[in-house]
């Protein structure tokens, strides 16, 4: 007898969901029943004891919404070939007595909240082909006895916290298609003869883990994922051998040298992932050969050179992310034959010329990054260009025209007058001779004049000839420092929005209060610190002003690029202000995290000489248009290397300031400051995010932080310190709440917190730094991607067969 109900689904009232489980506990009566698929419904609460179905062998609750343990009653259906309770909210430990289920050939509990160890009596289901134990909170070691399953062909355990080496029995397993061991914490060695007997490996996810040996000759492979991991030096020519890979993932690590031509070979290739390496090489032509590649990430690889034109051959490409890299050149005419691309991203590197215009013709072209390059020119008004808030253009040399949205100047021209008085004189000149050369000749200078100083007016990027600000322009742009375009006050500054005549744009003027002692120091840091560097998540200086006022005082400013949203202290604490329009959900939250992690990053390991920030708050973090977040305020910023030049046989030389309740512990002590006080502060600002708490608040006195206060609750009373508006969001996850539709938002926090406590470790040394933070965050922003099955990113293939056994 078969009972099979999958996506059918519930009536969502109470008499719905009573009726449904009514249903539920009627089945477990059916003692001849030997199919009972379920699946995909809105089933909630425990699972009724399994007694009577003795008959039963297969088993399909996934996707539905049960919650707490399994119950050792399972045993009893000793006749079950395929078990599966995935993308639940089951919790508790993995039964031991699993081995009772003799004849199990699919085991699937993957998307739970599971703890404990894995059992090693799971090896005694010598059967079994298929297990799926992915994204619980699985911890200890894999098993060695795991290695003895000699029929499994599908091994998911990615995204636990599992630790320590793979066991070398694992890669005995001749009969193995899938091993997915992504996102936990397995150590760096790999077996020297892995590649031995896996001949029928297809897909490999070792993605954030600790690995740092390079996979062998596994020609077979359909799918290898290593990102984030530890792998370091050039990759290897012989990946050109894997002849038979669709998806190959090596971004978040630290490879350098050249990219290997051999990646030519993987003819079959449909994604490729290098990006966040430090390859620093030109991307070779052969990427000609790759004609099924629909998705490329490049990003922060440290690319060199131009854009290859021979990319423009690989006409099957959906998605470029080529931005953070030092590509130069113009953008590649032969990107006009790839009409399949939906997003291109080249932001951040030192491209020059203009906005091609095929890139308007381009239909399916839905989102465009080409901020801060050297670009310049006139602004395309069709296909992407029409909507200004699928494309960047910040941070360039200087656009004019477009869409009215992009608020940007009109592109110089000729007059119709003008035109006409041109062609006069060139009928005329034969009649009036010099006379009217000469004026021809005056006419062409006064408008060469007018254009040249429109040009020079249209430059607002710092380093950039922008005509000097005066202290009547700064007046003029503040409404005489009024108190209606007042946007903020610092320790030392006001900062007022307003448009300087220059470039009719708005700007965020901050003027220096000199009156305060180290005002000025301030202002000098500040323009040390922006004047050589340049990132997407750094609000653009776009010039300083020093100059005196009316009375003969000095009088110092700085302009930056206008956020139009405002700072992420108002958005967090809007409650006590109540201008902001609404709360920030997690994927904002995360994602503002990423923006701030990448931004420090850059800032401690990418900017050439370390730069310590000294001040992160989240006052200090404004937000664009789309919500992209930007670091600010680096009036108290230091040269990490001049810092310590100074400061040697000096330790009152400079004093480390901050923000009480971001500063970290040992600037108190020492006012010795580094890389690591900044770590430390993203951990409070972290924390702070996800609490909604601030660090400074009335509940933490007597000894308790905002530290010590998640650690109190971390793991297992978690919810007790996620924000309110983020439980209402995710419909909670306490143990009481009788639906929960996304398990693995419970694991985003976990991780999230857990990367904040590494963060505010109180000795320095045991910190993790900037460029490990970022990885982490990348990671679980993947594992929420995830939540609602839009695996977009390089796992996906793996997913599909590790989860669903496809």
């Amino acid at each position: 007898m078969q009972l099979n109900s999958p996506r059918a689904r519930r009536d969502s009232g109470p008499g719905g969901a009573k009726a449904g489980r009514d249903n539920l506990l009627l089945a477990w009566n059916l003692t001849f029943l030997h199919t009972l698929n379920l699946s995909e419904n809105d089933f909630y609460g425990q699972l009724p004891p399994l007694i009577h179905l003795h008959k039963l062998q297969v088993l399909d609750l996934s996707n539905n919404s049960l919650h707490d343990s399994i119950s050792n009653s399972l045993t009893n259906c000793s006749a079950l070939r395929i078990l599966d309770l995935s993308r639940n909210s089951l919790i508790g430990k993995v039964p031991s007595k699993v081995d009772l289920l003799s004849n199990l050939s699919i085991f699937r509990l993957s998307w739970n909240n599971f703890t404990g160890i894995i059992p090693p009596t799971l090896s005694n289901v010598t059967n079994v082909e298929r297990i799926s134990l992915a994204y619980n909170q699985l911890i200890g070691r894999i098993p060695d006895e795991l290695g003895r399953l000699s029929h499994m062909s599908i091994l998911s355990l990615g995204g636990n916290r599992l630790s320590g080496r793979i066991p070398q029995a694992i890669f005995n397993l001749s009969s193995l298609q899938t091993l997915g061991l992504e996102l936990n914490m397995l150590t760096k060695t790999l077996p020297a003869n892995m590649c031995d007997a896996l001949h029928n490996l297809r897909w490999l996810g070792l993605s954030g883990n600790m690995f740092e040996e390079w996979i062998g000759k596994l020609t077979n492979l359909q799918g290898l994922y290593l990102g984030a991991n530890n792998y370091v030096g050039p990759i290897p020519s012989s990946i050109g051998n894997l002849t038979k890979l669709t998806e190959l993932s090596l971004g978040d690590n630290a490879l350098s040298g050249y990219i290997p031509t051999s990646l030519g070979n993987l003819q079959q290739l449909e994604a490729l992932d290098l990006s966040y390496n430090n390859l620093q090489s030109s991307m070779p032509l052969e990427v000609v050969n790759l004609k099924q590649l629909t998705k490329l990430y490049l990003s922060s690889s440290k690319l060199i050179g131009q854009i290859p034109v021979t990319l423009g051959e690989c006409q099957n490409l959906v998605t470029i992310q080529m931005g953070g890299n030092v590509l130069t050149g113009n953008i590649p005419l032969s990107f006009s034959k790839l009409k399949s691309l939906s997003m291109l991203n080249l932001f951040h590197n030192n491209l020059s010329g203009t906005i091609p215009i095929y890139l308007s013709d381009l239909q399916l072209l839905i989102q465009l990054d080409l901020s801060y390059n050297n670009l310049q020119g006139e602004i395309p008004t069709n296909g992407v260009f029409k909507n200004a808030t699928a494309v960047s253009l910040g941070g360039n040399l200087g656009f004019c025209g477009g869409v009215v949205d992009f608020h940007m100047p009109p592109c110089p021209g000729i007059s119709w007058r003008t035109e006409r008085y041109y062609y006069l004189v060139k009928v005329l000149v034969p009649i009036f001779g010099f006379m009217s050369l000469a004026l021809l000749a005056y006419c062409i200078i006064i408008h060469m004049k007018k254009t040249l100083k429109k040009i020079h007016l249209l430059m607002p990027v710092f380093g950039t000839k922008l005509r000097k600000v005066s202290y009547r322009d700064i007046v003029q742009a503040t409404g005489n420092f009024s108190e209606t375009n007042l946007i903020g006050r610092g320790s030392y500054s006001s900062v007022y929005r307003g448009k300087l005549n220059q470039v009719k744009t708005e700007m965020a003027i901050k003027v220096l209060d000199l009156e305060m002692r180290s005002a000025e120091r301030s202002f000098l840091l500040e323009c040390e610190a922006l004047k050589s560097i340049r990132h997407r998540n750094l609000i653009p200086l776009i010039t300083a002003c020093s100059t005196i006022d009316h009375k003969g005082n000095a009088c110092k400013a700085l302009i930056y690029a206008f956020m139009p949203n405002g700072d992420l202290d108002t958005w967090l604490h809007h409650q006590e202000v109540q201008t902001a329009p609404k709360n920030l959900g997690l994927a904002e939250r995360i994602s503002i995290a990423i923006n701030i992690a990448d931004a420090l990053e850059y800032l401690h390991h990418d900017s050439g000489r370390p730069i310590i920030h000294c001040d992160l708050k989240p006052s200090n973090i404004l937000l664009d248009i789309h919500m992209n977040a930007c670091l600010g305020d680096f009036g108290i910023a230091r040269f990490y290397l001049d810092y310590i030049s100074r400061s040697v046989g000096d330790s009152n030389s400079i004093s480390a300031k901050g923000t009480v309740g971001y500063t970290a512990p040992e600037y108190a002590e020492n006012g010795h400051v580094s890389t690591y006080g900044d770590v430390y502060s993203f951990g409070i600002l972290l924390l702070e995010m996800l609490s909604g708490k601030r660090p400074t608040d009335h509940m933490f006195r007597n000894g308790l932080t905002i530290v010590s206060f998640v650690e109190r609750h971390y793991p297992d009373q978690v919810v007790n310190v996620i924000d309110t508006y983020l439980l209402d969001e995710c419909k909670a996850f306490t143990q009481e709440m009788l639906q929960i539709e996304h398990p693995a938002i419970f694991q985003c926090f976990l991780s999230l917190i857990q990367v904040a406590l590494l963060c505010t470790h109180q000795s320095p040394s045991e910190r993790i730094n900037m460029r490990e933070v970022a990885a982490e965050i990348r990671g679980i922003k993947m594992l929420y991607s995830r939540r609602e099955v839009k695996v977009s990113n390089s796992f996906k293939r793996l997913i599909n067969w590790a989860s669903h056994g496809s």
